[in-house]
Order: structure tokens, then C-alpha cells, then sequence
């Protein structure tokens, strides 16, 4: 079997359920075997503490998170970006925002320090970390690639 005819885990954003996926089949649309909604939506999902660690430790594409907060004006600022990146980085990367006023656990455990917070996870492990909002779409899909090598 060659690796991209090999099955990927991926975490259903409607029902938490975990698919696997050919990574061939991923630019397909694919539906959850479960609940049957898309398992890319084209947009950023939000996630409880419960829902982040189902993400981070059974999906094996990179996960973007956006550690953020309502009252933070630079957060605001950045999330059409990240919205926007989303639509262009799925279905090879999968984008999640983690309010830190509502999951402070995560963001302790994380050490976040400030906001907003992008931090990318490949294999359940943070591999990079940028402080600081950014600008654009094409800035975030940048700095994941240029981070994932």
C-alpha cells in the first residue's frame, strides 16, 4: 500500500466520531461514516477542552488551533483571516479556535501567555507556535507551511 492510498484518522467536527480516510479521498468531500455530515466544512470549529483533545490526539492531518479570546481586539482583527485560511488549508490541515476565557485548562496547560495564539499540532505534539495576530489568509497558510517543512 502506498502512503497516500493509506487511511488517515480524522475527527468528525459534528458528532466527534473518528473516520478513516484514504488520504487520496480527502479532496473528495468526505462524509462521517456516522453521523453522514461533511467532515470538512470549509470553516474554523470551536472547540471545548473535551472536543480540543479529540482533535489533537486522534487526527492524524496537522491541526491549527487559534488559542483567542471575545474581549481581545487583536483576535477579532485576525479571525476573518482565519476563517478564510481555513477554506483554503482543508482538507490537509484542520483549523479549530479555542476560546480561553471559556477553557482556561487548555490554555494552561499550553502556556499561553497571550492572545491570539496560533499554535500547530502534528501527531498529538505542539510543532510551532506563533504569538500575535495575523493579517491575512495567505499569511497563516504561509507560516503552516513553512513550519510543517
Amino acid at each position: 500500500m502506498t502512503q497516500s492510498a493509506s487511511p488517515l484518522h480524522l475527527v468528525c467536527p459534528h458528532c466527534q466520531a473518528v473516520n478513516r480516510i484514504v488520504a487520496d479521498k480527502l479532496s473528495h468531500a468526505p462524509d462521517c461514516g456516522a453521523c453522514h455530515q461533511p467532515l470538512f466544512t470549509g470553516q474554523p470549529l470551536a472547540l471545548d477542552e473535551a472536543g480540543f483533545d479529540r482533535h489533537i490526539s486522534r487526527s492524524q492531518i496537522p491541526v491549527l488551533v487559534d488559542f483567542w479570546a471575545p474581549w481581545c481586539g487583536p483576535c477579532r482583527m485576525m479571525a476573518p483571516a482565519f476563517e478564510q485560511a481555513a477554506a483554503q488549508l482543508e482538507p490537509h490541515v484542520r483549523l479549530v479556535k479555542v476560546n480561553t476565557e471559556d477553557q482556561p485548562n487548555v490554555a494552561a496547560r499550553f502556556n499561553i501567555r497571550s492572545i491570539p495564539t496560533l499554535a500547530l499540532f502534528v501527531g498529538g505534539r505542539e510543532v510551532a507556535r506563533q504569538a500575535g495576530a495575523m493579517r491575512s489568509a495567505a499569511d497563516i497558510a504561509r507560516w503552516v507551511q513553512s513550519v510543517q517543512g
